[in-house]
C-alpha cells in the first residue's frame, strides 16, 4: 500500500494485512477505512488522499513500478512475508519494522452513514429532483470521489447531471 496524494512516487508505504467489508468494497488498514476494490487507486474516507493498493510481490517488488523508498512493515507479518518471497531474513536496507494500528471498523460505519446520507437517499441515482441543494452538493462530491478511483463512466454522467441539476436550483434560488 503506497500513499499517493501529495506524493509523486515516492510516498509512505506499507506491507500489512488488511481486513474488508463483507462487501469487499472498503479495506480497514492502521486505523483508516479506504474506498476500493484492494487492488489500484483507493480513497480514504476521512481523508480523501488516495492510496495504491496491491498484494505483495514474489520477487519482492513491492513498491509501484515507479515507487521509490523504505517500506514500513507491520513485525506481525514479517514471517509470513518472508515465506511468500522465500527468504530468510528481512532486507533492512529496504524495510522498516513497525507496529500497525487496529482498525476500529465501527467508527467508520458512523462516517460512512453520516457523509453518504444524500447517497442513500438518491437509491440507485433515479430522481435527482427529490433532493435539496445540500443532499445534491454531498451527492457530487461522494460521487467525485468514487469516480476519482473507480473511472466509471455512469458516476461521470450522474455528476454532470446532478451539477446541472444544481446548478439550475441556485438559478432560480437567485430570481426568487
Amino acid at each position: 500500500m503506497e500513499l499517493k496524494t501529495g506524493f509523486a512516487d515516492d510516498g509512505p508505504a506499507w506491507i500489512a494485512k488488511v481486513e474488508f467489508s463483507k462487501s469487499k468494497k472498503s479495506i480497514y488498514f492502521n486505523d483508516r477505512c479506504l474506498m476500493g476494490n484492494g487492488h489500484g487507486n483507493c480513497q480514504d474516507i476521512e481523508t480523501d488522499e488516495v492510496f495504491w493498493v496491491s498484494g505483495i510481490k514474489k520477487n519482492g517488488d513491492d513498491r509501484h513500478s515507479c515507487g521509490s523508498g523504505k517500506i514500513f512493515i507491520d513485525r506481525n507479518v514479517i514471517d509470513d512475508y518472508l515465506e511468500i518471497i522465500g527468504r530468510n531474513e528481512l532486507d533492512t536496507t529496504k524495510f522498516t519494522v513497525i507496529d500497525i494500528k487496529k482498525t476500529q471498523k465501527s467508527r467508520f460505519t458512523d462516517i460512512q452513514n453520516s457523509n453518504f446520507s444524500a447517497v442513500t437517499t438518491l437509491g440507485d441515482f433515479y430522481d435527482l429532483s427529490e433532493l435539496n441543494e445540500k443532499e445534491l452538493l454531498e451527492t457530487i462530491n461522494y460521487l467525485k470521489r468514487k469516480e476519482s478511483y473507480t473511472q466509471n463512466k455512469f458516476l461521470t454522467q450522474k455528476i454532470v447531471e446532478a451539477e446541472r441539476y444544481l446548478k439550475s436550483i441556485q438559478e432560480e434560488k437567485r430570481f426568487i
